[in-house]
């Protein structure tokens, strides 16, 4: 496993699951370091490594640190983006069951109803509703081939809790 990548591996050969809108957010992100804040603070170390004592110079010490995190961040990203397998769930054919891009309406034993959309594990963010594949929840509906009105055993920090599939959607296709 590589130094830069200490996520939890749920692959296909190697690759990475995720949906375009997830990739174009991966690619636009190294975009962003490798041609708009790198050479900003290149030039921020160059100037400083000018200013003569490199040893007490903060600029500079600095600059070179952000220098190592941001080649560090495009390198995870290089390898995440190369190793990507995207898969639009707009195109999902068998919409009535829970696969990888679904978004899943449940509610729990305790009556609480929520909504979360499967996404790959650099797009997971809890507070837009989205769960990682590698998600107890999503590992749950996917392994049980869930559709609505299916009740899942979801392996918790808890012990198992019972769900209830109440929904089932994908995005519509865009032809």
């Amino acid at each position: 496993m590589d130094d830069d990548d200490d996520s939890p591996r749920l692959t296909l050969g190697g690759r990475f699951y995720m949906t375009p809108e997830g990739h174009a957010r991966l690619k636009a992100e190294r975009d962003q370091l490798m041609r708009v804040e790198r050479p900003r603070v290149v030039e921020v170390v160059s100037w400083a490594a000018a200013n003569g004592d490199r040893s007490e110079n903060a600029d500079y010490q600095y600059g070179k640190r952000r220098l190592r995190e941001i080649d560090r961040r495009a390198r995870f990203l290089g390898k995440r983006l190369e190793n990507a397998e995207i898969v639009d769930p707009a195109l999902q054919t068998q919409r009535l069951q829970v696969f990888f891009g679904a978004t899943v309406t449940i509610i729990d034993e305790s009556d609480v109803e929520r909504t979360v959309t499967i996404v790959g594990v650099d797009e997971a963010d809890m507070a837009e509703g989205k769960v990682s594949l590698t998600s107890p929840i999503a590992i749950a509906l996917i392994k049980a081939k869930a559709r609505v009105g299916d009740e899942v055993g979801v392996h918790t920090p808890r012990g198992v809790e019972i769900v209830e599939v109440l929904a089932v959607r994908y995005p519509d296709p865009s032809f």
